[in-house]
């Protein structure tokens, strides 16, 4: 998310000389736990407040208060060349943890599957284990294979697949460039195979979507205020749709 940050900072900053916008990436673990100590103004988070987060929060005189800012999609990618063009929820589950270990099981070549993630401090990571790997079920215990390769950005993991045969990744689409390859996605055997986009998104058809957030310490004020309130605006939203995300309002 942090791509959308720098993109509405450096189009607010010049009309707003007034006031002073930083971004710093590092994950949605990092943004909130800033937050949570009081050294930012606005964690950007690619997923919901934890409730022990809250807890601390709470702890520390912080009152957390979630927006929804945008909504994005997971792309699952591949090389290029890669026959492979669409996997189940299940398939991709079972890769990641370690069930499916060759892509010649998914009608690919004879070749080694190296699964790419984010690191854990990742809200995607988050997600994606508790959506993907999981399956939605909240008493699930899976994890990601200890041969997954974690990678601190999203453009490591694009860049990696582009260059790896083998490789599996997973990204916001706002992130995935032209030379790698998009991998259809079903909820299920019996459901379409989908590919993730804004239309798809906003027509809950693609099974790997969610909300993007930004929390501050209760209802802003002043030059904040005005800020959150611009993220909702108009020419926000473009920029949102721009750069591969799904507005909030179409």
């Amino acid at each position: 998310m942090v791509n959308l940050a720098l993109a509405w900072a450096e189009a607010y900053q010049p009309a707003h000389p007034e006031v002073t916008l930083s971004v710093t990436g590092g994950g949605s673990g990092t943004g909130i736990s800033a937050l949570i100590s009081g050294t930012t103004d606005i964690a950007n988070a690619s997923r919901a407040i934890k409730a022990e987060e809250l807890e601390a929060a709470h702890a520390n005189g912080i009152e957390p208060l979630e927006t929804v800012v945008a909504r994005d999609a997971i792309a699952i990618i591949v090389h290029k060349d890669n026959p492979v063009s669409q996997l189940t929820l299940q398939q991709i589950s079972d890769i990641y943890t370690g069930k499916l270990n060759n892509w010649a099981e998914l009608g690919g070549e004879d070749r080694p599957i190296v699964r790419l993630s984010r690191e854990t401090n990742s809200g995607t990571h988050v997600y994606f284990l508790e959506t993907v790997l999981r399956m939605g079920d909240p008493a699930s215990t899976l994890l990601f294979d200890p041969r997954t390769l974690l990678l601190p950005s999203s453009e490591g993991i694009t860049s990696e697949v582009r260059d790896n045969p083998n490789a599996i990744g997973y990204d916001g689409l706002g992130y995935v460039t032209e030379d790698v390859k998009i991998i259809a996605v079903a909820a299920t055997q019996a459901d379409p195979y989908v590919l993730p986009s804004a239309a798809s998104v906003s027509a809950g058809s693609y099974p790997i979507s969610r909300d993007l957030y930004i929390y501050t310490n209760g209802q802003p004020q002043g030059a904040l205020q005005a800020f959150v309130a611009w993220l909702l605006s108009a020419p926000a939203q473009q920029i949102v749709l721009d750069l591969g995300f799904v507005p909030v309002e179409e």
